[in-house]
């Protein structure tokens, strides 16, 4: 859905990039598309102890490059005439293809750290890995922001259907419920986030999001607490709802202004309820957000008076 037909896709399966070759389709599998793609060709036998270990890992590494380089797998056994042309002696034997010609090889087992900068060294010269994935991410970030949320949810959907553990897609999903009102699906999503999504940051930080979404739910009318708050300046709780109002009307940063004006007057108040709240806001927010830097900078100068 996101890729394109000119490069391999970042999601390209393991049995594109690998697969089974012989003499009678060497040109197709190897010297054809290496024209384009350096093309890895690992020489093993079913015997060979050493093809066991080097085999598999090399399939890990073609496949971490993600079509920037293929590999094709070769018995020499049943392909003897190719391996006496190439002149090997021994197996595992490696050679890399690239533009029809050899552009590397090496014979025997190999530590992992070889392996790689082998295959790193290929992947420089491969294609770009296919950005699909990044622009429609880019793509749904903007819907959220021009308000499109069903339209949101719809892409970073199909984004995870292609990469189910893609962190950013799978926060981003959360957040187009949120903004939705769907906060009990919202928080489904969170609790029961599979793997490394549960510890992913982008999903933590969409528990921040989620508590404030509560909050705002019962937040009062924001001109009432104004009023209150301008007759009765020094009531803490006036204060924290007249922020919590102010936060469910998208005024984050009046809202954090005046969880510090209530931290100024009150610290200790509520089991130091401004302070947290604080820290749930700027949890929801990207560190680097200026509202963030500007209410840490204010909160630690008021600390540390």
């Amino acid at each position: 859905m996101f890729g394109t037909t000119t490069a391999p896709t970042a999601a390209a399966p393991s049995e594109i990039l690998i697969t089974d070759g012989s003499e009678q389709t060497f040109m197709q599998d190897v010297i054809e598309p290496s024209q384009t793609v350096p093309i890895i060709v690992d020489f093993w036998a079913p015997w060979c102890g050493p093809c066991k270990t080097l085999g598999p890992a090399l399939e890990a590494a073609v496949t971490a490059a993600k079509g920037r380089v293929r590999m094709v797998k070769i018995n020499v056994d049943e392909n003897q005439a190719l391996a006496a042309q190439l002149r090997i002696q021994s197996i595992p034997a490696v050679f890399a293809f690239f533009q029809g010609q050899p552009v590397d090889a090496f014979q025997g087992n190999v530590a992992p750290s070889e392996l790689k900068r082998f295959v790193d060294k290929l992947a420089a010269l491969g294609p770009e890995p296919d950005n699909g994935l990044a622009d429609a991410i880019a793509a749904a970030e903007t819907m959220l922001e021009d308000g499109e949320y069903t339209d949101a949810v719809e892409t970073f959907t199909a984004i995870l259907e292609e990469e189910p553990e893609n962190a950013v897609a799978y926060a981003g999903l959360i957040r187009a419920h949120l903004a939705l009102g769907d906060l009990d699906l919202a928080e489904t999503l969170i609790t029961t986030a599979p793997g490394t999504l549960a510890k992913a940051k982008e999903v933590d930080s969409t528990r921040a999001m989620l508590d404030l979404a509560r909050q705002a739910a019962s937040a009062g009318p924001e001109d009432d607490l104004r009023a209150a708050h301008a007759a009765d300046p020094k009531n803490p709780q006036i204060l924290f709802d007249l922020a919590t109002a102010q936060h469910a009307n998208g005024k984050v940063e009046e809202a954090v202004n005046s969880l510090l004006d209530l931290f100024k007057l009150d610290r200790e108040w509520n089991n130091g309820a401004a302070r947290t709240q604080l820290f749930t806001i700027f949890d929801a927010l990207k560190p680097q957000d200026p509202i963030v830097l500007a209410g840490r900078r204010r909160l630690s100068s008021m600390i540390f008076a």
